[in-house]
C-alpha cells in the first residue's frame, strides 16, 4: 500500500514557487552544467567549479526555504518534513541531491 507524503502538498507549492521565482538561475544551473560536460579537458575544471558555484547558492536557498518551514512545526513533525522536502530534491533537480542533506 503506498503511503501518502503528508507534507507533498505544501512541499509541491514550495518548489513550484521556487522554479517560477528562480527560473533565471535554473536556466544558468543548466547552462553552466551543460557547458562543463562540453568542455575540453583544460577548460573543464574551472567550469566545473562555476557550475558547483551554482549548485551550492540554490541548495542553499533551497534549504533556507526548508528551514524557515520546519520552524513552524514540532521536532517529529520537522524531521518528516526535511525528508520529504530532500527526497522531492533528489527526485525533481538531481544536481542538488548530494548538497542537499549536508544543509
Amino acid at each position: 500500500m503506498l503511503r501518502r507524503r503528508r507534507f507533498a502538498d505544501v512541499i509541491k507549492r514550495q518548489l513550484q514557487y521556487f522554479e517560477s521565482d528562480d527560473a533565471d538561475y535554473l536556466r544558468r544551473l543548466a547552462e553552466a552544467k551543460q557547458a562543463y560536460e562540453r568542455a575540453d579537458r583544460e577548460d573543464s575544471e574551472e567550469l566545473y567549479g562555476d557550475y558547483m558555484e551554482l549548485v551550492e547558492s540554490g541548495t542553499e536557498a533551497l534549504a533556507e526555504m526548508r528551514d524557515r518551514y520546519t520552524e513552524t512545526l514540532d521536532p517529529d513533525d520537522a524531521d518528516r518534513f526535511v525528508e520529504e522536502f530532500n527526497r522531492a530534491i533528489r527526485k525533481r533537480w538531481p544536481d542538488f541531491a548530494l548538497e542537499i542533506e549536508d544543509v
